[in-house]
């Protein structure tokens, strides 16, 4: 079945096994999942590490693997598990049903899922902010045996005191967190308000409790600025995706921040891959499909092609087989300019 179908009949199926749902427990249930061709839907509860096989994708014959790339001491893989859709923070341009589609289907249960599925497949991270019910869930997988590592991005304040931070680090760290790295919103903000200094501090906290320290951000002049400041970043988290999709960005738009415009997270990625191309650490691209709006293969092309080490990508558990197998095929065949940094 072809990856556009199958992301079409995920908003279909949905909504049919709801309904299926409210009509038929137990017994009933498995029954109408058989009648369907289909493995049924395992409580969580029952088998939290269990791998629940969807209507869209059946699952791998064999477990996948994923080249591996080092961040610190950190082995790695070329993709990640992007954390947005695991917390609800789905960009849905002007469909707001879209964020309570997403809630209702990433249920506890099924982040377990999602997350055991992922390593399955070679996925050793996740990256992700730190809400606390997905931190809950993350804590949850770890203790039933999950091994999946966490590189998050704390959300408190970095003020003068940075206490509110350095906490965040602390409870994060003490927790079994791998790597920290500051929130791309938040350094935004920092770099706006003319205090580059405290995405230094940020960096610093996370290197004394001694985990590899990153800056994520949307603005290239983050990551200009940090070079030029030289703060000791083991690595970015910098947006990425071209402009060629039907919502993209007409000229007039570019000259607006990102965040006015619902249809672009990366302003400029020809300057994204001039200036990169400079950098001589680790670069982790996210938003490579522009929230959706570029199919998997051509975006993983184009990041890898262009000089991203690693792609943070936000999946549905019915997208991840498939997407590996796509990002193994790109790694195989690309052709890049800027040497491997992990």
């Amino acid at each position: 079945m072809s990856q556009e179908i199958n992301r079409r009949s995920f908003l279909r199926d949905t909504l049919l096994a709801s309904a299926g749902g409210a009509m038929a427990v137990g017994a009933a249930a498995e029954a109408s999942a058989a009648a369907a061709g289909r493995a049924p839907v395992v409580a969580a509860k029952k088998q939290p590490a269990a791998v629940i096989a969807s209507p869209q994708a059946a699952p791998p014959a064999g477990p996948q693997t994923l080249p591996m790339g080092k961040i610190g001491k950190l082995q790695v893989s070329r993709i990640l598990l992007g954390g947005n859709l695991l917390t609800h923070y789905t960009h849905s341009r002007d469909l707001k049903y879209v964020y309570n589609l997403c809630a209702h289907y990433n249920t506890e249960e099924k982040i377990l899922e999602t997350l055991a599925l992922a390593e399955q497949n070679g996925i050793n991270t996740v990256s992700m902010h730190n809400p606390p019910v997905p931190m809950k869930i993350l804590y949850k997988y770890r203790k039933q045996g999950g091994k999946i590592q966490w590189i998050i991005c704390p959300t408190a304040e970095a003020d003068a005191s940075m206490e509110a931070y350095t906490n965040q680090v602390r409870e994060l760290v003490d927790n079994g967190c791998e790597a920290i790295y500051v929130w791309g919103v938040r350094s935004d903000q920092l770099l706006g308000a003319g205090k580059p200094e405290l995405i230094g501090k940020c960096v610093e906290i996370a290197k004394d409790h001694g985990v590899p320290s990153g800056v994520g951000c949307h603005n290239l002049k983050v990551v200009e600025e940090c070079e030029r400041l030289k703060i000791p970043a083991d690595f970015y988290i910098k947006t990425f995706h071209h402009h060629k999709y039907p919502s993209g960005p007409k000229p007039e738009q570019l000259t607006k921040p990102y965040n006015e415009n619902p249809g672009y997270w990366c302003q400029n990625p020809e300057a994204t891959i001039e200036v990169m191309k400079k950098v001589e650490k680790p670069w982790m691209a996210f938003k490579i499909m522009a929230a959706g709006a570029i199919p998997p293969e051509n975006a993983l092309t184009y990041a890898f092609g262009n000089g991203a080490d690693h792609i943070l990508l936000g999946m549905f558990d019915f997208e991840i087989a498939e997407d590996v197998g796509l990002a193994n095929k790109v790694l195989a065949a690309v052709k890049r300019e800027r040497p491997w940094r992990s």
